[in-house]
Formats: C-alpha cells, structure tokens, sequence
C-alpha cells in the first residue's frame, strides 16, 4: 500500500527517504527556482526525467528564452486552460497578472474566450497558440506574421512552451492537484 497523498493523489517522497539520485534531482531543483514547485514535486519520482524538466523549466522561467514573461504566460494560460488542470490554472492565473497580463485577460485565457492584445507580439502568440491548442494546423500567412514578429527562435520557444506545459498540465490532473494543494512543507 502506498503512503498517503500530499499532493492531490500523489505521495510526495519525504526528503530523508530519498534516493541520493532523487535528492540530487531535488536539490537541483531548489538551486534553480528557491523551491521544488507544483510538477516537480511530482516529477522528483523520477530522477533521470529531473534531468531533463529542470533545465527547460529553469529556460523559461529565468528568462533565457525569447519570449517575454507576459508572452510566455499567454501560451501557458492557454495551454493550462485547455487542459484544465485546476492547480496549473490557480498558479498561473497569479503569475500571469504578476506579468503584467490584464486580468480580465488572463480569465479569457483559462476560460476558452477570445480575447485580444494590442501588442502585434502578443497576440500573434496568441493566434498561433491558439492554431496549434485547436485545429493544430497553421495557416501560412499566420506562420509567415509569427515570424516575422517573433523570428525562429521565438516560434520554436512557442512551440516548446506549449509542449513543457501540456506534460506540466497533464501531470497535474492525472495526480488530481486541486487548485490550493500546498503538498509537504521542506
């Protein structure tokens, strides 16, 4: 039998009954971000996988990619929304205010609505974003205005984003997080 969950259906691993290859994951983790958040909680389970997460995390959320961090949280609260992963979604609605997201925005975003930016970045993230969540299929001029306004680099970070937070969102409602889980206090 398993040990109680701690985080929605999981049973977060207790830091002293860590593997050392689990522990070195976790440090890792806390090094890069100050704490081990939401899916890497999860994600500590399985130390070659931390391997691979926390340098993609830590590429988008210390500012390596091309992508501002009201653009990033655009996609993600899309993706999020999508999904319908109720943590993902609480977390994200803050940190895309904290980004400078209109709220009103932000809700659009997780709720499926449309909506729409001034900014020609921000809402051809949007729009491609949008394509690639619905129908998956890009209309050429609507490639060709992404990157023009975000170059390859910032298409490809889109495209990336979008796929981290889809296993991000997936994880969390396989595991059942609900939107105020805390999980073990470390």
């Amino acid at each position: 039998m398993s040990a109680e969950p701690t985080f929605g259906r999981y049973a977060e691993i207790p830091l002293d009954q860590m593997t050392p290859q689990q522990r070195e994951g976790y440090d890792r983790v806390v090094e890069s971000r100050g704490e081990a958040p939401g899916p890497y909680k999860i994600f500590i389970q399985n130390p070659a996988l931390m391997d691979v997460v926390v340098p993609v995390g830590v590429y988008f959320n210390k500012g390596h990619s091309s992508l501002s961090g009201a653009e990033c949280e655009i996609a993600v609260n899309l993706i999020n929304g999508h999904w319908l992963a109720a943590y993902s979604n609480h977390e994200h609605e803050i940190i895309g205010e904290e980004a400078g997201l209109p709220p009103d925005k932000v809700e659009a975003l997780i709720a499926g609505l449309p909506t729409s930016f001034d900014d020609p970045r921000q809402q051809v993230i949007y729009d491609l974003a949008q394509a690639l969540i619905g129908p998956r299929v890009v209309p050429t001029g609507l490639y060709r205005r992404a990157v023009d306004l975000l170059g390859d680099a910032g298409v490809t970070d889109l495209t990336m984003l979008l796929g981290y937070y889809t296993t991000v969102s997936l994880t969390l409602a396989a595991y059942n997080v609900p939107a105020d889980a805390v999980g073990l206090k470390r």
